[in-house]
């Protein structure tokens, strides 16, 4: 062998020592293992922390990062809209060796955005933060085609009940934010407009910190939409339809239920543009069934009217959408909404009364009977047109500035017409009563907030808010063709609040904590003028007030936290509950609010632990007190004539200021995973409510009246849902939902209940998914969807009215994804009309 042979030999063998390793890997999403191309990839050297390459994934989600020296790496991965995941401890020992990292799954994320924290759940239905929990839509399969309000039905601590009425731990009133944006509109109104498809997650904020408006003395619910997250084109449809009514009310017109929704989503670097569109139409039948008595002790009498007839529901709801979202580089962010929407709902109470007198009272001695005929049509309409404008920036120092301006017009209305008529001649008229009202409401909202970390020990948030309500009405009162003065009023409603907040939060060792407080400054002017009078009656309120708040939690280790929080909040009025002037709500009800309502002032404490167990499985359990002052409540108290002598068979509803009220209750939760296919999450709420106190009314008769309220009892709740997984793509879910009886400030409310069953599979490649489901499972058995209302008073008044709404509603939603990418597309939400809906 030649010594050139010898030289060639001995350079191949040196190169093969100092030949340069590679490291390869696939990305991948955390949820649908869909492979992302383009994904960024980050190798860094671990001493020095100093970025030695990056390279980008194909079209498989593949890297690979060639001619990598001997060392300790860390690798970065990351994509737009996702987490940052990080792998340490890379050893590269240079002999040519391939190192292969295998899938590395990335999880979608919020980024850092103020206000908005969007989390994920792969395998928990529910997870815990310091200040809430986040519940994860996907997991409630019955609420596909449906809207929000049949997902949050189903989270711990949150009930629905006959009425339509949502509470959480009991309480009606909580705030909805949209993405971290406030509202303030009727937060069942506003989830009944969200199409549950368009749901990402939602979050239960109890204990909210001082950064959010202090709204809602159940807290805040937090709805996460979909909205663009890679780049791309998406595109989704749903389409639903319902089968025919299987049980029959006797009622005039069988009930309707379909619709459609579809969202667009285009999303480039720089720009987001998402575009949406709903219609929907879900009428429920039902009947009512009452009985009623009242005793009219100066005419030694009692009369008795007890009733039976349709009591259905017709709704209609439409929306455009429209959001654009511009980021130019990495520090600035601008967004642009448009909402526009219409919503009719029309409550039919067609009834057969039995009017009946007996004298004197306790005798059987009876003075007369009559049977009509009662047609009472309610309705509602909503017109709504809605503008956001959104800014952020974010300064070197990590520091962020962002503002928010929201404009809202919106038009309520609609009449109640109330006809007395013969029965069973209907064509026999014995009175036409007609309520209209026209409501234009106009709202501004403007926010200024500001984030930075000036302090090692946490982050500092401040911030500004300005709101502005001008909701006015013309309530009109015909009887008989002719317009009652009395009865017939404008009124008006002017609130205007400053708000400025300061929080700290952050972290140390095993403890997080946030502490803060809002400033908020109130001025409230209602007026309220006859329209036979010229002379307008004002009542002006106002207030500045300390909201302060706080929250603390220790990890005891990595399965078990600790937590408490205090927070002090307010509910606030509306146009709705204040208005003096009655409203003829059915034949035997008149309907009016109080026109000096106070809000109400709530003070939340709380304290939870939660614990993970093995197999996926979880528990929680959280203790909380609520006190309230001013509490209101719904009452009933007998009509007067304008001479202070009882109307017969006719009750006064009215809303007013009754006292304090304090609930004392334990939440608990827990995920169980008996099997690998089969996941399970129960939640319950326990508590015992008081109120106490006295309602100050003045009647029609303008004599003003006190009546004690003291009550208390012990009510709970709990939700069940149930799931098994066929196959990959194919799964059984039964969803339960119990409300206790519990007490009013003049009676009960009877236990309602709502079973569910909902069988879902996916086809071709996943894009299309198919949902089948069975509502309010009775079969002539289990008197589901069934509610009791009963109030009473001694010697003077006894109500009972049952419920009967649609049980056994069976109905089909059509999912179908053009792009398997996914999308989140996020839209503004009105702020103030729909509260007054």
């Amino acid at each position: 062998m030649n010594l050139n042979k010898w030289i060639f030999l001995l350079l191949i063998f040196m190169g093969s020592q100092v030949s340069f390793s590679q490291i390869t890997g696939k990305i991948i999403d955390n949820e649908d293992n869909y492979p992302l191309e383009y994904a960024t990839v980050a190798l860094y050297n671990q001493q020095d922390k100093k970025l030695v390459t990056g390279v980008v994934t194909n079209n498989k989600g593949v890297f690979s990062i060639a001619n990598v020296k001997q060392g300790i790496y860390y690798l970065e991965a990351s994509f737009i809209g996702y987490q940052v995941k990080t792998i340490s401890s890379i050893v590269i020992n240079n002999k040519g060796e391939k190192k292969d990292l295998g899938t590395i799954k990335i999880v979608l994320g919020s980024g850092n955005q103020l206000n908005e924290v969007v989390v994920k759940t792969e395998k928990q239905t529910v997870s815990h933060k310091i200040d809430r929990q986040v519940f994860d839509t996907k997991k409630y399969q019955s609420t596909v085609g449906g809207n929000a309000v049949d997902v949050v039905k189903n989270l711990p601590s949150v009930t629905i009940d006959g009425l339509g009425e949502i509470s959480v731990r009991g309480s009606k009133g909580f705030t909805v934010l949209i993405n971290g944006k406030p509202t303030q509109g009727d937060p069942t109104t506003i989830l009944a407009q969200l199409p549950a498809n368009a749901l990402q997650s939602i979050e239960l904020i109890t204990a909210p910190s001082a950064k959010y408006d202090p709204e809602g003395k159940g807290g805040i619910i937090n709805i996460l939409t979909k909205k663009g997250a890679i780049n791309g084109t998406f595109a989704q449809i749903n389409i639903r339809g319902g089968f025919p009514s299987i049980e029959d009310y006797d009622t005039k017109v069988s009930a309707k239920r379909y619709g459609i929704d579809a969202t667009i989503n285009k999303r480039t670097n720089n720009w987001n543009i998402s575009v949406g569109a709903s219609y929907q139409r879900n009428d429920k039948t039902g009947r009512r069934e009452g009985d009623m008595f009242i005793v009219n002790a100066p005419e030694n009498k009692t009369t008795f009217l007890p009733s039976d007839g349709e009591r259905s529901f017709d709704e209609i709801t439409y929306n455009g959408r429209f959001n654009i979202d511009y980021t130019p580089n990495t520090s600035n962010k601008y967004s642009l909404g448009f909402f526009a929407g219409k919503r009719t709902k029309e409550r039919l109470a067609d009834i057969v009364y039995n009017n009946t007198a007996v004298s004197p009272i306790g005798s059987n001695n009876l003075l007369y009977e009559f049977t009509y005929f009662n047609h009472n049509l309610r309705v509602r309409k909503g017109d709504f047109a809605l503008g956001s404008f959104d800014y952020s920036h974010q300064f070197k120092n990590k520091s962020k500035i962002s503002t928010s301006i929201l404009y809202e017009y919106t038009f309520l209305g609609g009449p109640t017409e109330n006809d007395n008529l013969g029965f069973p001649d209907n064509s026999i008229v014995y009175q036409r009563e007609f309520n209209t009202n026209d409501n234009p409401l106009y709202g501004t909202r403007f926010n200024l907030d500001y984030l930075w970390k000036p302090f090692s020990f946490g982050t500092l948030e401040t911030g500004y808010q300005y709101r502005d309500l001008d909701h006015t009405g013309k309530f009109v009162y015909e009887r008989d063709g002719n317009v009652v003065p009395e009865f017939s009023s404008d009124v008006s409603l002017k609130r205007i609040i400053h708000s400025g907040y300061a929080q700290i939060s952050g972290s140390k060792n095993k403890w997080n904590y946030a502490a803060g407080v809002r400033l908020e400054s109130m001025d409230r002017t209602y007026i309220e003028a006859l329209q036979s009078e010229t002379q307008e009656n004002r009542y002006d309120y106002d207030f500045v007030k300390l909201f302060p708040s706080a929250s603390l939690q220790y990890k005891i280790n990595d399965k078990t936290n600790i937590k408490t929080a205090y927070s002090k909040r307010v509910e606030r009025t509306t146009t709705f509950k204040m208005n003096s002037f009655a409203e003829r709500e059915h034949s035997e009800v008149f309907e009016q609010g109080d026109n000096t309502l106070l809000p109400e002032f709530i003070d939340l404490v709380e304290l939870g632990i939660t614990k993970k167990l093995k197999g996926g499985n979880s528990v929680y359990a959280t203790a909380y007190y609520r006190h309230v002052n001013n509490v209101i409540n719904r009452v009933n108290t007998l009509a007067y004539k304008s001479n202070g002598a009882v109307l017969d068979s006719i009750i006064n509803r009215v809303y007013s200021n009754v006292g304090k009220s304090n609930s004392i209750g334990l939440e608990i939760g827990a995920t169980l995973k008996p099997t690998k296919n089969w996941t399970n999450f129960i939640g319950a709420n326990v508590y015992n409510y008081a109120i106490n106190g006295v309602l100050n009314f003045r009647h029609r008769d303008g004599v003003e009246r006190n009546y004690n309220i003291d009550t208390k009892a012990t009510i709970y709740s709990f939700n069940l849902n149930s799931t098994y997984n066929f196959w990959e793509n194919a799964s059984l879910q039964f969803t339960f939902n119990y409300l206790s009886d519990r007490n009013t400030a003049m009676g009960k409310d009877s236990r309602f209940y709502s079973p569910n069953l909902t069988f879902r599979k996916k086809f071709m490649d996943n894009r299309l998914t198919a949902t089948l489901q069975w509502q309010n499972i009775d079969m002539g058995l289990l008197n589901t969807n069934e509610q009791r209302i009963t109030t009473s008073r001694a010697n003077q008044f006894y109500t009972t009215t049952n419920y009967r709404y649609e049980v056994d509603m069976v109905s089909l939603n059509l999912s179908y994804t053009f792009n398997a990418a996914k999308n989140k597309s996020k839209f503004i939400e009105s702020e103030f009309g729909k509260r007054e809906f």
